[in-house]
């Protein structure tokens, strides 16, 4: 299994989530490499934005900044490994996060399973971009799908970033929610878009302030806070940000 390196190890750790509807609860959050997209504005792009690649991102404009070298940011584990690092830290919830999980969901529900037989009561959340539709083995396993499928403002084609069989499964499925980063009156307008062709329902929209620090999120919120409450979606902040900034491995 490919997963983010973190120092010298897997990126595995200890936190608690910082959003979505489990927000503030204590979990262990591992983070798999690669991804079947490439967003300009990615905080994870050592998870794919590897030397010899074709795709922009913004930190091209940041001196000293450089795509990846790939066996520099991934760390290979077997199934088993992660699992038995992912049980040592004894917390019922797990975030599988990337990168793209389920790209790799052979190797996760294997991790998984071996978890379960240890402690049956953890909860598995999957952060995806909602490209891929989950195996019905995975999607029975996992309790919680965070779906962020990706707006225009990824910087890429709509037909690589929407793909309506994967986006009306998770619609459809009380285990999905749709989380979204938004910026602009334009992003609100691509998620009432999405809203109306996939039958979301909006009690399972949260909404997210932009920001990579508290006093930016804190220029958006109050508003963002009420048209969640005027649309009926539910305001989400971004709790890791406000404690830890935009930092790895907390």
């Amino acid at each position: 299994m490919k997963l983010a390196k973190l120092g010298a190890g897997p990126e595995i750790f200890h936190t608690v989530q910082g959003e979505g509807i489990s927000a503030g609860c204590p979990a262990v959050l591992i983070r798999t490499s690669r991804c079947n997209l490439h967003c300009v504005w990615c905080d994870t792009d050592h998870t794919w934005n590897f030397e010899g690649t074709p795709w922009p991102h913004e930190k091209d404009a940041v001196p000293g900044y450089t795509k990846h070298r790939k066996a520099d940011v991934t760390f290979e584990l077997s199934p088993a490994d992660a699992a038995r690092a992912i049980l040592a830290f004894g917390c019922p919830r797990v975030v599988i996060t990337g990168g793209e999980p389920l790209l790799q969901e052979k190797e996760l529900l294997e991790t998984a399973r071996i978890i379960l037989a240890e402690m049956p009561d953890c909860i598995f959340e999957v952060e995806t971009n909602g490209t891929r539709i989950p195996s019905p083995e995975f999607g029975e396993t996992v309790h919680q799908f965070n779906v962020s499928p990706k707006l225009s403002n990824a910087g890429m084609p709509e037909n690589l970033r929407l793909v309506p069989e994967a986006l009306a499964h998770f619609a459809a499925s009380p285990k999905a929610w749709f989380k979204f980063v938004v910026a602009t009156p334009s992003d609100l307008a691509e998620i009432q878009t999405l809203r109306s062709r996939f039958a979301i329902p909006p009690q399972r929209i949260l909404l997210m302030p932009e920001g990579r620090t508290a006093a930016e999120l804190d220029l958006s919120a109050p508003q963002l806070a009420e048209l969640c409450r005027d649309l009926g979606y539910r305001f989400c902040d971004r709790l890791h940000i406000r404690l830890w900034g935009d930092k790895r491995g907390v």
